[in-house]
């Protein structure tokens, strides 16, 4: 283990000669300020949200391997169209990893902060696969004791943006929602959520096997995508639940517009709205949240026009509803942290082995049922 002045943190450059490297980096660890604390990081997860900065648009057919096994570094082509959306980071070394959880080892000379001492946190800011974090108050969330750096590692992306599917929905007038990839992490704590809650959920899947995932634990409306009769399968489970909301996590194809007229459908379906040349006057919503179909979008107008499809983010969410309600957020998630905010990880790997090609080669894939998580501490 690094001394705690010092410590790995994993980097991500895009070089303007169109290679990706990823390395680990020794680093200096910041003193902390008054209202801040040192955290030696234990629990960091692998999200499809660290994903795009970890790999950018590299082509990891591509990827070789150097170094040594305690400092490998791992490098890619990144192909002449994806270098055009990776512009603005050209020739910066990046670190990556949005979330985490660890152990308070040194904190600042306010109250607040010597209350942490030795305390495990969870962690949002960026910069998480590191060994040691230096971090403000506000970026940390103390876990109740008992609680594993492990299981408050994904206490933030994933809660919080299922959460905020559900408070936007309220916000917006609507009363059920769809969600697609829907047997993903996030998608299995939706579900959790909207049973707990009595919220009709519209699961959007692509396997039978997804399918299976979400009927363990209780989800009613699942609706396939590589169904022959998906159509008329979305529109049947759009009625009984008269979901007029989306949060489409595909982003690419025709998903997305294949909603919004599935909702139309289901409207004029339901006889209780009149005809109108114009389509039904009962607004339709498709928020886009990720690529994981990075394809263009491709919206066949068939739903009149009342609709929107729109990007929605978490952060711009959170700073949009304000502290107090972002707070009251939080402090479910750590009430139910161990229930329906419970995450479940099929491999546990150090910030080296995270770059083993084999590994790689999984968790970029981007596959249900396969979450990463780094432990940092297991580096030397």
């Amino acid at each position: 283990m690094a001394d705690a002045t010092h410590g790995l943190q994993l980097r991500s450059l895009i070089k303007a000669s169109g290679e990706l490297e990823i390395s680990l980096l020794d680093v200096p660890t910041p003193e902390p300020g008054p209202d801040e604390v040192v955290v030696r990081v234990e629990a960091t997860p692998i999200n499809p949200s660290d994903l795009g900065l970890l790999t950018g648009a590299a082509d990891l057919s591509t990827v070789k391997a150097s170094g040594t096994k305690d400092r490998p570094v791992i490098t890619a082509k990144v192909p002449e169209a994806g270098m055009r959306a990776m512009a603005g980071r050209l020739d910066q070394s990046m670190p990556v990893g949005n979330e985490g959880a660890g152990i308070v080892i040194k904190t600042g000379s306010s109250d607040a902060a010597k209350a942490l001492t030795g305390k495990t946190v969870a962690m949002i800011g960026g910069a998480m696969y590191a060994q040691y974090r230096c971090l403000k108050l506000s970026e940390c969330l103390p876990l109740p004791d008992g609680t594993t750096p492990a299981e408050g590692a994904s206490c933030f992306v994933n809660p919080l943006t299922s959460l905020g599917m559900t408070e936007t929905m309220r916000r917006e007038g609507h009363s059920a929602l769809v969600h697609t990839a829907a047997a993903s992490n996030l998608g299995q704590m939706l579900n959790k959520i909207c049973i707990k809650d009595g919220i009709a959920l519209v699961n959007i899947v692509r396997s039978a096997e997804q399918a299976e995932i979400l009927r363990k634990i209780g989800a009613k409306h699942i609706v396939d995508s590589t169904s022959a009769n998906f159509m008329s399968e979305l529109t049947d489970a759009l009625v009984e639940t008269g979901a007029t909301i989306a949060f489409d996590a595909i982003g690419g194809g025709k998903l997305a517009g294949q909603i919004l007229a599935a909702m139309e459908a289901a409207v004029n379906k339901s006889g209780k709205h009149p005809y109108s040349r114009y389509g039904s006057s009962v607004h339709k919503q498709v928020y886009i949240y990720g690529s994981l179909d990075t394809r263009p979008t491709e919206i066949a107008r068939s739903f009149g026009m009342a609709w929107s499809v729109g990007g929605w983010l978490l952060f711009p969410f959170l700073m949009k509803i304000g502290q107090a309600d972002g707070q009251r957020l939080r402090q479910r998630v750590v009430d139910e942290l161990k229930t329906t905010f419970a995450s479940h990880y099929t491999k546990v790997v150090s910030l080296a082995e995270a770059l083993d090609p084999a590994n790689i080669a999984v968790y970029a894939k981007r596959a249900t049922g396969e979450k990463f998580l780094i432990d940092p501490s297991r580096d030397k």
